[in-house]
């Protein structure tokens, strides 16, 4: 006998410090992740699925998402202009006397811009305007006389034109006219890059990162040198006002306001459900052991999301807080057994018990995730691998690892209390449940018809992704007042080498030059507007060969006419001879320093799909009207698509949402299936009444409420489905297992459904649209789940 009891507790023993590893390897194993990098993602964009058909579309979203990211503006204000100048100076230099930018920008460098015209100067007999092609096209020799009026007359602007010895027609100085080199309301005073609004004079300046907007590093750096900065500014000077713009901004203030629902979310769920369990059980070590055996599921849970996925997103930390009230129902429900069974209390025997419950109430929950980890959200993809990482673990714990810990018999078990529950059960279940159920039923029912008559939907992107209403108040007067546009939709043209990319780039602007929906665009960027393609720049200096430089006396004696000496003309007549065919080529442009602006444009060598090059053509001035033009021309032109990447997850979440319906009906369905497995056909449909009820009033509620419907709320319908099928499954194995106390088992449903209301009904506090539908869908499931849960179980029976 004594070699058994030795036995049985070095078996105990064993599995403690089983458990003990377990935990202590997953925990280093988080710690040294936040340690070395935090693997926190707070790039709200990487939430979203990829929704474009085409890689390469996918890529130009990155790129053009890692381009922008890199830039922090601020738009110095003041009604006296001196003073806003004096306050971009004053905030430039704390901010690089800070160090934590790469470079800060408030006066620009010296800039020579007669460095353009020289760089485009050889090739000048290739880049006619399109008014000037046009017009030698038709007018050939004839239109010469205007054209060098013009030139004399009618000046192009000295920084951007050539001499007028190398450009007498102007021909290079009007194909400057058309580069988008102008695109915004700045213009050049003292160096500095400032733009006037009424009695308002705002000045720019600029700072580049040192590192990912997205790090935690860089964010808590930059915050930490930009807080201080423009509130020693606002007090040295009051009357100076600064907005801000920056991926970073956003980044930080979302990772901010996730890691405060986090605390919130985490310690008033710990409160709570210690209080409550404390007042039911009157045991602090029930409490200690229920958050042990949870502690460890959320642990391994962030170990194992961070082993899948290398990353954590906003939601998933969030939503994780909010597991804790899911993780301990099983805990709860082995403790009320442990309380009822009073001194024949054996550890095995009760977790042998409790295993079909809990097994159950496991399998309905890992459904309800593995759907929400099939839908291609990778956010929600990780709150699926987190949610079923932890509450396996927890389930295994309790199988094991708790048996293990409570050995002894409890010394007192609250009878009172468990009496109390089973009275209060019988006569609620002789309410609504054997053949009542059906009249209960209609009656929900009938409640239920007319707000799901008065059900709509929204499949608006901003439901997942919002952000800071201050920060997005600021980058909306930066816009204005610069006159740039939000970049959100742009064409990706690809091509198998460069020359094709140019020459489609050509053709789509050609396109977009012409009225789309009876309106204008106020223009576009491309890289082929500094860039002609080959073909173009051969056909431009062709047509000067033919129309002008063919007839070298028309030319000499346009030129004599105009004023200019003989020596000039044949000098421009032998730079066109000497020039060569060669054209202007992308390496080239790409090398110079004032192309840095713009190199966003050119996508290079794809790395995904076919292989090629790709370069990005931003319409500019659409209006929503056109969107639907502009997806429509990509359509019918080789090579070309269009990038519209809120408008696009809008549609994959509609469609989603849709049939998101059609996988809750499934899952539905699949639980039946398994319950009628388990109890019988009856009773199967009995126990998953409830949760289909349940189902049904939260759609109503919506309904009656006015609240548009989106996917998020059929996925939290199908979290409903996995979580409240778990009290009746409760409920029902506790009623017919030998010996039971009911009232124990009612007791730990109720208990269960207050722990899990209270976390994630804290969901519907968050900051994030998303978990406020999540957690304003849970509650009201979960709680009308458990309100009916007696339904699915038999008439109440006598305990022992």
């Amino acid at each position: 006998m004594e070699a058994v009891r030795s036995s049985a507790r070095t078996g105990v023993w064993g599995v403690r410090l089983a458990w003990l590893a377990l935990a202590l390897v997953a925990a280093l194993y988080c710690v040294w992740r936040f340690t070395e990098s935090s693997p926190l993602q707070t790039n709200l964009l990487a939430l979203l699925p990829k929704t474009e058909a085409d890689p390469v579309a996918e890529e130009a979203i990155d790129t053009l998402a890692q381009a922008m990211g890199e830039r922090t503006v601020f738009l110095v204000t003041s009604h006296d202009a001196a003073r806003a100048k004096a306050g971009a100076k004053q905030l430039a230099q704390t901010l690089a006397a800070s160090g934590a930018f790469r470079n800060v920008l408030a006066q620009l460098p010296p800039f020579d811009a007669t460095q353009i015209p020289r760089f485009y100067l050889p090739y000048r007999f290739g880049l006619l305007s399109d008014a000037d092609r046009t017009a030698l096209t038709e007018g050939g020799a004839a239109a010469l006389p205007g054209m060098v009026a013009e030139r004399l007359f009618n000046p192009v602007q000295a920084g951007l034109a050539a001499p007028l010895a190398d450009d007498p027609f102007g021909w290079l100085g009007r194909w400057f006219a058309g580069l988008p080199l102008a695109a915004s309301n700045l213009g050049l005073e003292d160096g500095m890059l400032v733009a006037h609004q009424g009695a308002s004079t705002s000045v720019l300046v600029t700072a580049a990162l040192p590192g990912s907007a997205y790090e935690s590093a860089t964010q808590a750096a930059v915050r930490k040198a930009t807080d201080p900065a423009l509130n020693h500014l606002q007090q040295a000077m009051p009357d100076v006002r600064v907005a801000r713009a920056g991926a970073v901004f956003y980044a930080d203030a979302a990772r901010r306001a996730s890691e405060r629902d986090v605390h919130w979310i985490g310690i008033v769920s710990v409160c709570g459900i210690a209080l409550l369990m404390l007042w039911v059980f009157r045991a602090p070590r029930l409490v200690l052991l229920g958050f042990a055996s949870t502690a460890v599921g959320i642990v391994c849970a962030l170990a194992v999301t961070m082993l899948v996925f290398g990353e954590l997103h906003l939601l998933t930390l969030v939503f994780g807080a909010s597991l804790i009230g899911e993780a301990v129902d099983y805990s709860i429900q082995y403790f009320v057994l442990y309380l009822s069974a009073g001194r024949d209390w054996d550890a095995r025997r009760g977790a042998r018990e409790v295993r079909p419950a809990l097994a159950v109430a496991l399998a309905t929950s890992l459904l309800g995730y593995a759907i929400l980890a099939w839908v291609p959200f990778p956010a929600l993809k990780q709150i699926a691998c987190f949610a079923m990482a932890g509450i396996a673990t927890a389930f295994a714990s309790v199988m094991s690892l708790l048996p293990a810990l409570l050995v002894r018999a409890p010394r007192r078990a609250p009878q009172h209390l468990f009496a109390g529950a089973r009275a209060l059960l019988e006569r609620w279940h002789a309410a609504i449940g054997g053949r009542r159920a059906w009249l209960v039923t209609a009656l929900v029912v009938a409640a239920a018809v007319p707000g799901w008559l008065r059900l709509s939907s929204d499949d608006d992107i901003h439901l997942l992704v919002q952000r800071d209403p201050g920060l997005a108040a600021q980058e909306r007067q930066v816009r204005e007042t610069i006159g740039i546009e939000d970049n959100a939709r742009f064409f990706v043209v690809k091509g198998a080498t460069v020359e094709q990319v140019l020459e489609r780039s050509e053709a789509l602007g050609a396109r977009l030059d012409a009225p789309l929906e009876g309106a204008q665009l106020t223009g576009w960027q491309a890289v082929s507007q500094f860039v002609p393609s080959a073909r173009k720049q051969a056909a431009d200096r062709a047509l000067l060969a033919q129309r002008v430089f063919g007839t070298p006396d028309t030319l000499r004696a346009t030129l004599a006419q105009a004023g200019f000496r003989d020596d000039v003309s044949a000098h421009y007549a032998e730079a066109f001879a000497q020039a060569g065919t060669a054209p202007v080529t992308l390496d080239a442009w790409l090398a110079t320093p004032w192309s840095r602006p713009y190199r966003h444009l050119w996508l290079g060598a794809t790395r995904a799909g076919t292989p090629g090059y790709a370069a990005i053509v931003l319409p500019l001035g659409a209006t929503p009207a056109q969107l639907p033009a502009l997806a429509q021309l990509a359509q019918t032109m080789p090579g070309v698509v269009f990038v519209d990447k809120a408008a696009s997850v809008s549609r994959l979440f509609g469609a989603y949402r849709v049939d998101s319906g059609w996988w809750l009906a499934v899952a539905l369905a699949l639980v039946m299936v398994l319950l009628m497995v388990r109890y019988g056909p009856a009773a199967g449909f009995a126990v998953t009444l409830p949760v289909l009820l349940a189902c049904g009033v939260a759609l109503a509620a919506f309904g009656y409420a006015g609240m548009p419907l989106t996917l998020f709320h059929w996925l939290a319908l199908m979290l409903v489905l996995g979580v409240g099928a778990n009290y009746a499954v409760f409920l029902r194995e506790g009623s017919v297992r030998d010996h039971a106390d009911v009232g124990a088992v009612w007791t730990g449903v109720v208990l269960s459904a207050c722990t899990t209301l209270l976390s994630f009904g804290l969901l519907g506090m968050s900051t994030m649209p998303v978990l406020k539908n999540f957690g304003a869908t849970l509650a009201l499931g979960i709680a009308v789940s458990v309100l009916l849960a007696p339904i699915g179980m038999p008439a109440v029976r006598r305990s022992r």
